[in-house]
Order: C-alpha cells, then sequence, then structure tokens
C-alpha cells in the first residue's frame, strides 16, 4: 500500500509540561511532581503523530529565531516529518504552559509566538497541499492562512480534515471546503450551539462530522444519515494532552489509506487511547503497531 500524503498547516510551540496532584484554582500554588520540555503545538503534534502512524507528511508552519525554534525544527524533523518548508519569524516560537493533574486532566495556555505570523501561503505551499492525499488543520495560526490553504486542498480534489481548535467562528468559505470536522463538546457546543445532545446540527455546517467525547469516547455523523458511537478503549490515563492530536491525525491517515470512515473512527480511537499512557504531547504519540495492537481490541 503506498503512503499515505498528509500535508499538515498548523502551529508549533514548544511545551512547558508540569504535573502535581491537582490544578490549581484561580490564587493558588500548588507543588508540583514533574517537569519536561517537549517539541508540541496541535500543528507539529499532528504532523508527527501522522508519521507515526504511517504515513508521509510535509509541515507548513513557523518558528521563532529562538534557541526554542532551533529545537522544535530539529525534533520535528527527527520525528520524520517534512520540515523543508517550516518558516523562520524574527522573535519568540509558540510556548505552551501545560499542567497536569494525578488523574490526567490539564489545562493550557498558549502563547502563540512565531504562530502569529503565518500569514498567507507562497505558490511553492499551495502546491504541497494541492498534491497531498489529505489536508490536517487546526485554529492555533490565522484563520484565513487554513482557510487558504483548505481552498487550494478543495480545488485540488485533496480531502481536508480541520480540527476546529481552540474554539473559534470560522468562515463560512473554510466550513464550505471542509470535508470532515474534528471537535469537541466545547467546540461544538461554540459552532452551533449544541454539544453532544445533537451532533448532527454539526452537518448544518459540513459534510461528515466527529464529536470527540474524551472517555465516552466518540460520536461520527454524515449527511448520509449516519450516526454511530465508537466507545473508548480502556487504558490507565497518565496524560491526556496528546489524545485530540493523536486521534485526529490518525483518522486522516486511515481515510487517507481508503478505510471506511467508521472504521477510520475506531482506529483514531485506538491512536488516542494509546497517547494518554504517558506523559507529554508530542512523546506520546503512538506509532503504527501501538495503535494497532489496542485496535485489535475491537
Amino acid at each position: 500500500m503506498p503512503q499515505t500524503r498528509i500535508v499538515v498547516v498548523g502551529s508549533a510551540n514548544m511545551d512547558l509540561v508540569a504535573t502535581a496532584p491537582a490544578l490549581p484554582r484561580p490564587g493558588e500554588t500548588v507543588l508540583g511532581t514533574d517537569f519536561v520540555m517537549v517539541a508540541g503545538g496541535k500543528g507539529a503534534n499532528q504532523a508527527v503523530a501522522a508519521v507515526r502512524a504511517g504515513a508521509s507528511c510535509a509541515f507548513l508552519g513557523a518558528i521563532g529565531s529562538d534557541s526554542f525554534g532551533v529545537t522544535l525544527r530539529a525534533r520535528i524533523t527527527a520525528a520524520g516529518v517534512d520540515t523543508s518548508r517550516l518558516r523562520v519569524t524574527y522573535g519568540t516560537s509558540g510556548v505552551a504552559l501545560v499542567m497536569v493533574s494525578a488523574d490526567g486532566e490539564n489545562a493550557i495556555v498558549v502563547s502563540p509566538g512565531a504562530n502569529a505570523s503565518m500569514t498567507g501561503l507562497t505558490e511553492d505551499e499551495r502546491s504541497l497541499v494541492r498534491a497531498a492525499d489529505v489536508l490536517v488543520a487546526q485554529l492555533e495560526i490565522p484563520v484565513e492562512t487554513v482557510t487558504e490553504a483548505a481552498l487550494a486542498a478543495r480545488d485540488a480534489g485533496t480531502r481536508v480534515v480541520l480540527n476546529a481548535a481552540p474554539a473559534r467562528p470560522l468562515p463560512a468559505e473554510l466550513l464550505a471546503a471542509t470535508d470532515l470536522l474534528v471537535v469537541n463538546e466545547g467546540e461544538a457546543h461554540a459552532l452551533t450551539g449544541r454539544g453532544s445532545d445533537e451532533p448532527r446540527a454539526l452537518l448544518d455546517l459540513v459534510p461528515r462530522a466527529v464529536l470527540t467525547l474524551g472517555g465516552a469516547g466518540a460520536l461520527y455523523v454524515d449527511r448520509d444519515g449516519t450516526t454511530a458511537h465508537v466507545p473508548a478503549f480502556a487504558v490507565d490515563v497518565v496524560d491526556s494532552t496528546a489524545a485530540g492530536d493523536a486521534f485526529t491525525a490518525a483518522l486522516a491517515v486511515a481515510w487517507g489509506e481508503g478505510r471506511e470512515l467508521l472504521d477510520a473512527v475506531r482506529w483514531a480511537a485506538a491512536a488516542g487511547a494509546a497517547s494518554v499512557r504517558r506523559l507529554g504531547a508530542s512523546v506520546a504519540l503512538p506509532g503504527r503497531a501501538e495503535i494497532d495492537e489496542i485496535y485489535a481490541r475491537a
């Protein structure tokens, strides 16, 4: 089987991850238990996850001219992602401050840094998108750039998977170019005013959607009338930070390989489950064999 060709357009951040028995309340200081510094950002995470899931992947994004930027490029490249078009902007790279509790819940603050400079696409970048099997995008870079990439993909017949996170209003032309929308309950509510109580409301915006429900699994809906619940796989949760990115990337890879979408959602659920068993984001993203091992439980 030829490798699925994925292009990810999105953010790259340095994740500063601290663990503690519980997340601090406003104004509270808690004593932490561990700290790691890892490459992250939803775009970079999904690019690395796509490679580990078996695809070839090119990443379109921006890093700063600081030491974090040097480290980000090195780590994303070492993961097997094509970073030849990764932009460098004078100034700081994106940074995410991540707090993780003992039960795996997290709270995250993101400072965009160079990600905010990812405006417009060059003709070379648009050509790369047009040659891909699947474009994967999120919303941690300017939405105008995401829209431009999605329109280039649509014109070439490249499938568009949009992970609409973080939640924000979306232009109609971006939604019209989206083949598959991936959102959690909060993001679904921001887009439609509904959550898991009415997932089919998403179909007023896009032809197909996956609503992720954390430990409750995911709901898949499409305009052909399908509504299906995919249960989560039972695993010991250490850190859920990477779960959404592992899920979205694996879903794009499986769909690009020709799996039926409902089966692709099941495989993506296995990827999400595999990712929560380790601390951190990019370092927790699972390989294909690990995904297959958990998927086999279905």
